[in-house]
Order: C-alpha cells, then structure tokens, then sequence
C-alpha cells in the first residue's frame, strides 16, 4: 500500500508515529509523511531547521514534507493557537503540492492539536483516499482539563470541529477504551471505532548496564524514583514535589526528572524554593534511545496526571515503555491508567494529584526486598509482551487497513 501519514510531530521529535512508519516500511508499504518543522517540546526549531527550510527531508528512507509552522514557544495560549492553526493551514495549502501522486490511505496522528484533522480532509478529498485517524487525546475535553480553553463559546466550537473532522474519517482508532464512549458521543459509527493501544518501540526492553557506564555517574546515590517525558501542566508535578518533601527526612530518597517542557522553569524554581535540590534532580533531555540505560538505574518509574476525568480516560504512553523495561512503575492516576498498572501486578497506584498516597507507595516499595520489586518488574513486562507488543500491534492495523483499501495497491 501507499501511505501517508499527517502528523504534526515527526522526527527528530520523540513520538510513537516515528516507530509506525518505520514499522509499516518495514513491512513492505510505501510510507510517505507530511508533517511540521520540529520544535517540540522545547518550543523551540531544532539545529538545521527555519520555518521554510529544509521542505525535503528523509527518515531512515521515508520520504518526510515539511511544512512551515509558528514554533510553540513557552507555551501561552495565544502561542499554541498560532502553532496549531499555522500547522494545518500551511499543510492544507502546501500538501497537494508537495504530496503528489496518488495514495491508497492517509493515516493522520493526532497526539494534539485536532486541528491536524483539517489537512487530511483536504488531502482525502484531492486523493480520494480513506483517512485512518489515532486518536491520543480527546477534544475539547483536553483543552478544558489543561486550562489551554475556558471560553464556552471557543469549547463549543472546537467541539463541532471535532465533530466534523470523525464524522469525515474512515476509521477512528483509540489508544484508550476509555476514549470510545466520547468519540461516537460526536457522532461517530460506533463500528468504525477501535482500540488501538499504543505499544514501545523495541529499544525498550530491560538492559544491563556497564561498571563504567556514563550514565551512572549522573544518578544520586540511594533509591531513585524516575520521572521521563514532558514537564507540563497535565503531569501534575505539584504532586512529585509535594510528595518528595513530605518525605525530605529519606536521605537516600531521590526523585530523577528526563525530560523538559513548558514547566520546566517552574519545576527548576520550586526545587529552590523549597529547598530540594539534594532531592529532586532536573537531568533534561536525553535522546529516546538512551532511555531504557536510565531506566536500569532507577529503582522505581513513575507516571503521574492531573485529577481529571479526561484524564482517567488516558493511558499515558509511557505507561508502555515502563512496562517493557521492566521495572516497579509508581502510578499516580486514576481510571484507565491504574487499570493496566493494577491488571500487570507491575506497580503500585495511588490516586491522581494525592502526595500522601504517592508518598506511601514511595516508601511501600523503597521498604520492599530487591527481590520482591524485581518479580514487580517481570509482571508488568510479562503484561506489556502479552498486551502491548509492536508486531501483533502493527498486525492489527496492518488488516483494518487491507480492508479499507483491498489487496491491490493502486497506479500511481
């Protein structure tokens, strides 16, 4: 088949997208991408790109458009608005130029903004190809729960956007059961709606690391609780600092921060003004392919949201690439993502924005045998091969897709 993927966030950004293409090129298909100059999440456009240039780029043989786009910048509303709408006004202008030839589905990945929608339609339309859209966060819930949109008016609007852009998909995929209930409330078939988990790439798989590994020199000496991904508003980091100080008194307790965002600075400030430096350390970004090496160091992963009821909808994905690297994974949320903590016997769960309770499964665990968070760690991989794993996955998709579009690839 011939594929095109739209998606906002595409390499060198860090998102599942990425491993899908390679995983359906891997399998025979011609994937082509349309997607945005990278600059998530620092907000920032990576070293070698500008907001025209390069228009042409390659991934590991995948043939990748650019589109120019206002880069996200510290993350203000009006900031994220222009990022959103500069993304897909310029992809639906520039797609049928730069997306020649014809294809036989377009597979849209929308993590965040739907507005990513809006490109594909008019791709499906010049096409006359079916659209495959992931869902990985529901609108306008999202923008409700974060804050990013408190205007009824704008709410109401961008949900009858929404609305237009499922009831113009071929197949909705969801990454959380959860997610079903609220998709075909916009009137979606409900028989054009899936689960479609999201799975980890192969890297992540539990490794042992060197004597003389780099990576262990940048780790605090005792038990290191780690937190990787985006420093945003939904993670809730109130709740890590809140509960790293109740228990300031653990000399040996420490909480590792991979990663950046928005909160960064905010995160960086609080740190001082509550005196946890020699507790709570900011590592930054590290490249994805380092991760599972910092992983083998902590003692313990966790996953943290706020209290929201989007949110006890979500499975985050990281919840996966834990997992798969089997360790004890700390989970505070609520709903689907304590669901598949609490099925796995990976973790321990506490409920959503609640330091006390996150503080008590920190010293739950800390208190463990080795031995007894190691069998943690094997059940929650033994949960993701069985539920999670990339191959059977890409399977799935692979036959909804040969239904959509037959067996016979079209001429070009």
């Amino acid at each position: 088949m011939k594929v095109l993927i739209v998606c906002q966030y595409f390499w060198p950004e860090s998102f599942r997208i990425n491993d899908l293409a390679l995983g359906l090129k891997e399998r025979g298909h011609a994937v082509t991408v349309l997607t945005g100059m990278p600059n998530y999440p620092s907000g920032r456009l990576f070293p070698g790109y500008g907001l025209f240039s390069p228009k042409q780029d390659e991934f590991q043989g995948i043939p990748v458009h650019r589109v120019p786009l206002v880069p996200r910048g510290n993350g203000q509303r009006w900031r994220l608005a222009l990022n959103y709408l500069s993304f897909a006004f310029c992809a639906g202008l520039l797609a049928p130029f730069y997306c020649r030839g014809a294809f036989d589905l377009i597979f849209v990945y929308e993590p965040s903004p739907i507005t990513v929608g809006l490109p594909a339609l008019v791709l499906k339309k010049l096409k006359r190809a079916p659209i495959v859209f992931w869902v990985q966060d529901l609108w306008p819930e999202s923008l409700s729960a974060t804050g990013a949109a408190r205007s009824r008016w704008l709410l109401r609007w961008v949900a009858k956007m929404v609305r237009f852009i499922y009831q113009r998909c071929d197949r909705i995929l969801v990454q959380s059961e959860g997610f079903i209930q609220s998709v075909t409330a916009m009137g979606t078939d409900p028989s054009r709606v899936n689960f479609f988990p999201n799975w980890a790439e192969s890297l992540y798989r539990p490794v042992e690391l060197e004597e003389d590994a780099p990576e262990r020199g940048e780790m605090p000496r005792g038990f290191c609780v780690m937190f990787a991904g985006n420093i945003g508003a939904a993670q809730s980091f109130d709740t890590l600092l809140d509960a790293a100080e109740q228990l300031r008194s653990y000399a040996d307790i420490h909480w590792v921060i991979l990663g950046d965002g928005h909160r960064r600075a905010w995160v960086e400030e609080q740190i001082t003004a509550r005196g946890l430096k020699d507790r709570v350390h900011l590592l930054g970004r590290r490249p994805v392919e380092a991760m599972p090496r910092y992983f083998a160091l902590a003692d313990a992963l966790l996953v943290s949201l706020r209290r929201d009821p989007i949110f006890a909808l979500t499975i985050p994905s990281k919840v996966q690439s834990y997992l798969a690297c089997s360790k004890p994974i700390l989970a505070a949320v609520d709903g689907e993502g304590a669901k598949v903590i609490r099925e796995s016997r990976g973790g321990l769960i506490s409920p959503a924005e609640d330091a006390k309770a996150l503080a008590e499964s920190v010293l739950q665990l800390y208190d463990m045998k080795s031995e007894e968070r190691a069998v943690m760690g094997k059940n929650g991989r033994a949960y993701f091969e069985a539920n999670f794993e990339r191959d059977s996955l890409l399977d799935r998709l692979e036959g909804w897709m040969q239904e959509m579009v037959g067996e016979t690839p079209c001429a070009s």
